[in-house]
């Protein structure tokens, strides 16, 4: 018994001893374990924050998203999170959002890879004053608060996005739309922030403020920043990271776009045919590599769902929004999540099964934001 307790012991500082030996294992474990394992000695905390790490990390688990943010505009409900699987739950990664700001009135922008984008104009006491952003990541509850923009307040935020990935993007990055204000001035400039350089810097690029500039949440694939077009217009705007230059991207032919967003790598638009009767039937378009077009990849019908959610039906039609598609890590788990006025209803793409996640209640949540898990430091 006591050579078998020597052996363990001796097994067990090789092992603690051995970067390399203790970084495969570690790999291995669910995101829970590491963040307590941080606490175990300062070699390891300084192990598991280094970015060779988190990156790897990040790269090999590939965990999918499981669950989303839901809030309302105007503050008048909690936050909730809704988890995706309702058998089996997993827990929130925190109990209020301005209980991890330690500020009222935060406000998620925008989700990107597991970082938060978030906005607030209140100070600890309550008091209104100028905007601040920060970029927070939920899983590891670090913080980072944004410095303003260059320029102030001479000039109008129309949009505010993050840009992050594990691979292609590991410094985060913030891109900035604003209106330009002066006698001689009349145009929208871009401005970038970067984590590495901890700095704001114009962008090479900048267009007529006649221009029509979507002033609506933007989405990250692929090294450039995307916004989805208005009802009446057919072409997406995207801003390349890499040369700083605006490009568009046109719709199917015929089309409106109803959902536009990315999962696991993959960019993914529904659209209805401008002539299209059945809006129960969804048509799920995928962007090629290199921005060379749509295919569809997709098609979900929703013919049983009036039956079993009947707040979605009204007298000329349906009442629902598709609020998220899912990427499965298998092709059979893929699902897209919407939102009738009372529930939240997650659909599998393939097998056609449905089932509600989320009830209202007496809270009109109207934002929701995906969650996902990751370890990135910044």
């Amino acid at each position: 018994m006591v050579q078998t307790r020597a052996k363990s012991k001796k097994s067990a500082e090789i092992i603690s001893s051995n970067d390399d030996l203790l970084t495969e294992i570690l790999l291995r474990l669910p995101v829970t374990s590491i963040l307590r394992f941080k606490s175990v000695s300062k070699h390891w905390h300084s192990l598991l924050t280094h970015r060779h790490f988190t990156q790897r990390y990040d790269n090999i688990s590939k965990s999918p998203s499981p669950g989303l943010f839901a809030s309302y505009t105007y503050h008048l409900a909690p936050d909730a999170y809704v988890p995706f699987d309702v058998e089996s739950p997993s827990t929130p990664p925190f109990p209020t959002l301005a209980s991890c700001f330690d500020l009222p009135g935060v406000k998620i922008v925008q989700s990107c890879n597991g970082l938060l984008l978030c906005s607030t104009n209140r100070g600890p006491k309550g008091g209104r004053g100028a905007l601040k952003y920060y970029v927070f990541n939920p899983t590891t509850k670090q913080l980072a608060l944004i410095p303003p923009v260059l320029g102030g307040c001479r000039k109008t935020i129309w949009f505010m996005g993050l840009a992050f990935h594990q691979t292609d993007c590991p410094h985060y990055k913030l891109v900035c739309v604003l209106s330009a204000v002066g006698p001689d001035v009349d145009l929208y400039q871009i401005q970038i922030y970067s984590s590495d350089a901890r700095k704001w810097k114009i962008a090479i690029q900048s267009f007529p403020a006649s221009s029509i500039f979507p002033a609506r949440p933007g989405v990250y694939w692929n090294g450039a920043v995307y916004w989805a077009p208005f009802p009446d217009n057919t072409n997406f705007l995207y801003f390349k990271m890499d040369s700083e230059q605006l490009q568009t991207l046109p719709l199917p032919v015929g089309f409106i776009c109803s959902y536009f967003g990315e999962s696991r790598g993959h960019l993914h638009l529904i659209a209805y045919n401008i002539h299209q009767e059945n809006r129960l039937r969804l048509n799920l378009y995928e962007m090629l590599s290199h921005h060379s077009g749509w295919f569809l990849k997709y098609q979900v019908q929703l013919d049983a769902l009036p039956n079993a959610f009947p707040d979605m039906i009204r007298h000329n039609g349906y009442i629902f929004n598709v609020i998220d598609v899912v990427r499965g890590e298998e092709e059979e788990d893929t699902f897209v999540v919407l939102k009738t006025p009372k529930k939240i209803i997650k659909c599998n793409v393939h097998d056609k099964s449905f089932k509600q996640i989320f009830d209202f209640g007496e809270y009109p949540y109207e934002n929701f934001h995906r969650y996902i898990e990751t370890l990135s430091y910044f």
